[in-house]
């Protein structure tokens, strides 16, 4: 690991950006509150600041606004009420039990009101009984109002200054992702790969980049600023993203039968070259990614041109070598790979021209797409989305039943006396943290939270045990800051574990003295709420996952057949239109991440809920392996025309009939006899019969070296292309084979 690189990306990343902002817009009044002697009054203010910044998400400015506007006047409302309800212990539940659902149910409207939502119930949490409030209500309400929109303020100033800052730091953000994706392929080329265990990494990749993109599509292409204004710098944001989606898919189209490859060339030596080629490549990738998260020009780090040719070099040594009539096949293959190696290395290098910021290569931008249909479409504010979603067959519904349950037991035990309990809204805080929509999820998060609370407790105690400067002591409080804040979006452990640390040194800061009181406090009430959260998760209206598994196996099998169509399409010079064929691939990629998503929390189910695991596995990997293959397919810009050799109207038939059959099992429809002898079809190629030809050549004349990287055999390209249409034919096949063993319990 480049420990230099990776603190640059971490440097540079949005996350400790935005980190950074909120920790200085809470410091900052803190420091001259504390200075006239006045922060123990105004504790709420920063309080304020932090709980609103905590809901600012990356977006498009004008959802980013309304949301922040949204949650300033729901803090407010919900700072009054709980402060005017506090003295009154049997309204106190009626009002847990309204604001929980509400609030809750705010995520049928999307992922940023739903964390306005959890946001709401902490402060729900904070001024439920009146410990930070006193009898002062109206003057801690203003108070809490005022550090709100203090934090507006800042955003508005700051979305002023850098318009272009978040959306740069997001697209550098996909090109580390990227990176990461392609060090990964890398090392199915090195010597002895762990197969299994890369495949299972990649999917995971695949995950986090998927919800990346959707993030970015969302800021990008719904930023007026960028999409709409002709300036150099939106134009080349915008060609930056859209090079970084072509380049997932010809990184997808690198997939390959890697157990086969190393069969034939992992004694050679070729293959540990390539893959230390690949991670050169992924280090060039990281350097773009880095350069356009920090707003800087981004140079080669290394000659890429000079790297390949001795790749080359040493591909040709290899063939001359070792190239005979049995392995000419194998070789053409090995041939493929460069070529798609070859395509990732011209990707890059014309990313670096794009930095050099040339005028006319901005304003010459035009992609011609309407990039409004490559966004998810929010659900709109109306109430009747709300009002439909009451019902028990609603995932919201039934998550808001669980957090309004897991509440009011929390708050329950919170009050009773024997614990002793001094800080009681730790307990309702952190169920709101813990207790998520998948019980996987919940899991999860309870466990990190509970290593994180106990190590920074002991990490924060020892710290004030031992350090007595108060400036030591405010630096590391401000540090703790800014790395939970960072870490909470990628890393919640670490989050965690930096929150009790500042939570620990802001008590000692406005209360010194009771170290004890707060550490046996944050401890207990971590255990009871993990407890509380898991228990609920797991008794009140479950939600497993193999109950959703066949939804995710229908779009994605959907999506695959509609991808494939429209690549053959687009191959056969029928019209389509580059941006439906891009629609498909986009839809074709997010089922798949979804589907792949559902698996991975399946996992974490209790045992008998896992129920057949190996074969959604299975269907996982079947899916993945298709889109890719349809990835790699899809990079042949050539008409059909040109390859007269392959019967693709046959092809088009056969692998159509196998992705068809696969929906109507899911779908519980019966299979026509057309679409089963269609898929039987045997397309009348004559690639065979030209290899053939081509071995006897080699056996009977003598072979010439030629040595012209950008040359590539017609014949090598029919042989590939006829590969390409076999391997997504039996992927097809076997994901078929695969749904009808789970067929019964598809209803």
């Amino acid at each position: 690991m480049n420990y230099a690189t990776e603190l640059k990306k971490f440097a540079t990343s949005q996350s400790i950006y935005s980190a950074v902002r909120i920790s200085l817009a809470i410091v900052l009044p803190s420091v001259i509150l504390a200075h006239f002697g006045l922060l123990k009054e105004y504790f709420l203010f920063p309080l304020a600041t932090s709980f609103v910044g905590l809901t600012d998400q990356a977006g498009p400015y004008i959802r980013r606004r309304n949301a922040l506007i949204f949650a300033i006047a729901s803090f407010f409302i919900i700072s009054l009420v709980a402060s005017s309800l506090k003295d009154f212990p049997l309204l106190i539940y009626p009002e847990i039990i309204i604001f929980s659902i509400f609030f809750t149910m705010l995520g049928v409207y999307g992922q940023r009101l739903a964390a306005v939502g959890s946001l709401s119930l902490v402060v729900l949490g904070i001024f439920i009984d009146g410990n930070l409030t006193g009898d002062h209500i109206l003057k801690s309400s203003l108070i809490f109002l005022a550090g709100s929109v203090c934090y507006f303020l800042i955003f508005l100033i700051v979305s002023k200054i850098q318009p272009y800052k978040l959306a740069s730091q997001m697209i550098g953000e996909n090109y580390l992702e990227l990176a990461q994706y392609l060090s990964l392929k890398s090392k199915f080329y090195l010597k002895d790969p762990n197969f299994d265990s890369l495949y299972s990494q990649i999917i995971t990749k695949q995950i986090a980049i998927k919800n990346l993109q959707e993030e970015t599509r969302e800021t990008v292409f719904k930023t007026r600023k960028i999409v709409n204004e002709s300036t150099t710098t939106s134009r080349l944001l915008m060609l930056m993203f859209l090079n970084a989606i072509d380049l997932h898919e010809k990184l997808m189209t690198s997939e390959n039968d890697y157990r086969k490859v190393q069969e034939n060339f992992g004694a050679t030596g070729f293959l540990s070259s390539l893959g230390t080629y690949l991670q050169i490549l992924s280090e060039e990738m990281s350097n773009i990614g880095i350069a356009l998260q920090s707003g800087s020009k981004a140079k080669p780090l290394r000659n890429i041109d000079e790297l390949l040719a001795q790749i080359y070099t040493e591909y040709f040594n290899l063939r001359n070598s070792k190239l005979t009539a049995d392995s000419l096949g194998d070789f053409m293959t090995l041939r493929l790979i460069l070529n798609r190696i070859t395509a990732i290395s011209d990707e890059i290098k014309t990313i670096y021209k794009v930095f050099s910021q040339d005028e006319k290569l901005a304003k010459s931008l035009s992609t011609g797409l309407d990039f409004e249909k490559f966004v998810t479409a929010e659900e709109k504010l109306n109430s009747k989305v709300f009002l439909t979603n009451f019902s028990l067959k609603s995932a919201h519904f039934r998550h808001a039943i669980r957090i309004t349950v897991a509440l009011v037991i929390g708050y329950f035990i919170s009050q009773l006396a024997f614990l002793k309990i001094g800080h009681s809204y730790w307990v309702f805080i952190t169920i709101v943290a813990i207790l998520k929509p998948a019980y996987a999820t919940t899991k999860h998060r309870n466990l990190l939270r509970l290593y994180g609370t106990v190590a920074g407790a002991l990490v924060a105690y020892a710290i004030l045990y031992f350090i007595q400067n108060q400036n030591i002591l405010f630096v590391l409080f401000l540090s703790s800051m800014i790395l939970c804040f960072a870490f909470l979006k990628t890393n919640y452990s670490w989050a965690v574990f930096f929150m009790t640390i500042y939570v620990f040194l802001a008590f000692n800061i406005l209360n010194p003295g009771n170290l004890n009181v707060i550490f046996k406090d944050r401890i207990l009430d971590t255990i009871i709420a993990g407890v509380v959260a898991f228990a609920v998760s797991y008794f009140v209206l479950p939600v497993w996952e193999h109950t959703k598994k066949i939804d995710f196996m229908k779009k994605s099998a959907e999506s695959n057949y509609n991808y494939f169509s429209a690549a053959m399409a687009y191959f056969k010079d029928h019209y389509i239109g580059i941006q439906n064929y891009k629609l498909t691939r986009k839809d074709a990629v997010i089922d798949l991440a979804n589907l792949s998503d559902n698996f991975q929390r399946m996992i974490s189910d209790p045992k008998h809920q896992q129920k057949n695991l190996e074969h959604l596995h299975q269907f996982v990997i079947t899916s993945h392996l298709i889109t890719a293959y349809i990835a790699s397919f899809s990079q042949y810009s050539e008409s059909s025309k040109e390859y007269p050799e392959i019967d693709f109207n046959s092809w088009d038939l056969k692998i159509s009939a196998e992705l068809l059959r696969t929906n109507l099992i899911l779908n519980q429809k019966k299979t026509n006899q057309n679409i089963i002898q269609e898929s039987r079809l045997e397309p009348e190629d004559s690639v065979e019969k030209l290899l053939e030809n081509r071995r006897k050549e080699l056996q009977e004349n003598e072979f010439f070296d030629r040595r012209d990287p950008t040359k590539i055999s017609h014949l090598t390209k029919l042989k590939n292309l006829k590969e390409i249409l076999e391997l997504i034919y039996d992927a097809a096949k076997e994901q078929r084979k695969v749904t009808e063993k789970l067929d019964p319990e598809i209803v």
